[in-house]
């Protein structure tokens, strides 16, 4: 009986041995392998070094082998100008980290910018963004607003037409702005159709009159409406119609 007491206690203590010299092991290892080297690869015209350091700070004051490669890389992916990274450890004491940077195409709304691919992300400030043509549409459709934007662009720019907003409400009724300030109402049907339609009547008209318009109401099934800006006179309908209307410069 006393033999199994001792050979408990000699189990006992080799554990307790066993559990903090392997504690000690791990302690000296810290010490002895620490993280020295951060090494930060990219071409970065947005995402700032600090944002980056910040990040990495908390994450990297430990040992190499303790180094929590996926904590890193989902520390890094959750910046804003962040598209890709890739993180590894290289022997003995650093940390390499290769970014991609994302690229804003256009603005999304009041506060973010949408890269090429539809992907919606908001930076500390989009001031730098605001010559950005701007794009608003319904929560989580940023991606076919996008596409429905490109051939909305593609056709005004057959008519040398810049346009800088373009907005679908949740009914999904479209309207534009162009850079001469014009608006152009599409509403939920047949949209490009009825772009394609107006554009093809511009033809008619005198650069003069395309000017004076301040809005363009398409929401009818065989014509539009027209609001002009103040102070414009009123047009010869008739004689547009017939080509003999004269503009004032002559």
């Amino acid at each position: 009986m006393a033999a199994a007491k001792f050979l408990l206690v000699a189990l006992l203590c080799a554990g307790l041995i066993s559990k903090y010299g392997l504690e000690s092991i791990h302690d000296r290892l810290v010490t002895a392998l620490p993280i020295k080297y951060v090494r930060t690869e990219g071409v970065f015209r947005y995402l700032g070094k600090d944002e980056v350091e910040t990040a990495l700070q908390p994450l990297v004051k430990t040992g190499f082998f303790d180094a929590d490669v996926q904590v890193i890389h989902a520390a890094i992916s959750l910046l804003p100008w962040v598209e890709s990274a890739t993180v590894k450890r290289v022997w003995p004491n650093a940390i390499d980290i290769k970014v991609r940077e994302r690229k804003p195409f256009v603005r999304w709304g009041e506060k973010s910018l949408i890269s090429e691919k539809g992907v919606v992300f908001t930076p500390k400030s989009i001031e730098p963004f605001e010559d950005l043509m701007i794009l608003t549409g319904p929560d989580q459709q940023q991606v076919k607003v996008l596409e429905i934007m490109k051939g909305v662009k593609t056709a005004l720019a057959d008519q040398s037409f810049e346009m800088v907003e373009f907005t679908i409400n949740n009914r999904w009724a479209w309207k534009l702005k162009l850079a001469n300030g014009l608006e152009i109402l599409l509403g939920r049907n047949n949209q490009l159709e009825k772009l394609q339609r107006f554009l093809k009547t511009l033809s008619v008209l005198q650069q003069e009159q395309i000017d004076a318009m301040e809005i363009v109401d398409l929401r009818y099934p065989n014509g539009y409406a027209v609001s002009w800006k103040a102070g414009t006179p009123e047009f010869d309908w008739k004689a547009i119609a017939t080509g003999t209307q004269k503009s004032n410069a002559e």
